[in-house]
């Protein structure tokens, strides 16, 4: 991927538009690169160290209205303080060879940590200039507790502004390196966004969740400003999303005053498709393809594995709508236009 630099400037690369209105900045002293439309920020790729993976935080509508969680980056008044490693927008499982990516944090203490991964970064660069559209790719590892690197990560982010959408295609391309590599079915992953208190869905109870490893969390009841409702292509709403499987889910919600649908959209190719949700009432709005015994209570099993040196490929695309709530109708065109 270095060889792609000797036909393009830095210069160009980091201070010129990709298409006629989204840009990009470099930011390396935070480790990240700012995605801006029309001079407001969109995103932010950002690989810092303490993350654990790289992740795109925050993540704002067309207008600049924040739909991501600000803790534990940036923590805001009345937001929930639970799950650490719940940031922004990212990628990663919780099985890989049995080393959990998903739940490492530097919440984890010391003599914990062999149980956990991350996804170091490596490089960034950017292609494909067309009108209306900017293309980031990444490069990074899945690296073990031990430094020992299992898989090998190549991600194209195309970053679109459709009107009052926001549009984010993520294509992530995992190859194993020197060993067999298994995704087991677990629970956590896959792709996933942790939002804003005010997309949450309203709950009256508190609720208790404990990971493989027997850690609990426990998630305080809403408030009234809470206003979020998933909604599933299979019509299942509510915590009814939880477990369910379709070719898109979307989170309905208001923050600001202003009417929000967070979508996520499964695309045909994919691995287990059409996926699982993940979706939690507390604010984890996640798509799992591969934990299909988990969420078919093990009336089926995938066990994903790569032997070394093979690649699996992840498609999905996540749209930001701002100013009204998405149809069932809208958004089975928006999953027929993803294929």
């Amino acid at each position: 991927m270095k060889i792609l630099f000797f036909f393009l400037s830095l210069n160009f690369i980091f201070n010129n538009s990709f298409s006629q209105s989204i840009k990009f900045r470099e930011d390396p002293s935070n480790k990240k690169i700012d995605v801006l439309y029309k001079g407001k920020l969109l995103t932010s790729y950002c690989y810092g160290d303490s993350i654990m993976k790289p992740v795109l935080y925050p993540v704002n509508t067309v207008s600049g209205t924040t739909v991501t969680r600000g803790y534990p980056n940036a923590p805001r008044p009345g937001e929930r303080t639970d799950h650490p490693h719940h940031i922004g927008l990212w990628l990663n499982y919780e099985s890989v060879n049995g080393i959990d990516f998903w739940n490492n944090s530097t919440a984890i203490s010391a003599d914990k940590k062999m149980h956990y991964g991350k996804i170091i970064h490596k490089d960034a660069y950017f292609l494909k200039p067309a009108s209306g559209m900017a293309t980031l790719a990444s490069e990074a590892v899945w690296t073990r507790y031990d430094s020992k690197e299992l898989l090998k990560e190549l991600t194209h982010y195309e970053f679109a502004v459709k009107g009052k959408d926001f549009i984010i295609d993520r294509t992530t391309t995992l190859t194993a390196l020197d060993t067999a590599v298994l995704f087991k079915d677990v629970k956590d992953g896959m792709l996933a966004i942790r939002v804003a208190r005010e997309l949450e869905l309203p709950s009256k109870e508190p609720s208790e969740y404990i990971d493989d490893k027997g850690n609990v969390t426990r998630v305080d009841p809403s408030s009234g400003s809470v206003t979020g409702n998933y909604i599933t292509s299979g019509g299942q709403q509510g915590d009814a999303a939880w477990s369910s499987k379709g070719e898109w889910c979307m989170l309905q919600g208001a923050k600001d005053g202003k009417a929000i649908t967070i979508a996520m959209i499964d695309h045909p190719y994919n691995p287990g498709y059409p996926s699982y949700w993940h979706a939690r009432g507390y604010g984890l709005f996640a798509m799992n393809p591969l934990g299909r015994k988990v969420f078919s209570n093990g009336s089926d099993e995938l066990n994903l594995r790569l032997e070394k040196g093979q690649s699996v490929t992840f498609r999905y695309r996540v749209i930001i709508h701002e100013g009204s709530k998405l149809s069932a109708e809208e958004m089975n065109a928006l999953a027929d236009n993803f294929r």
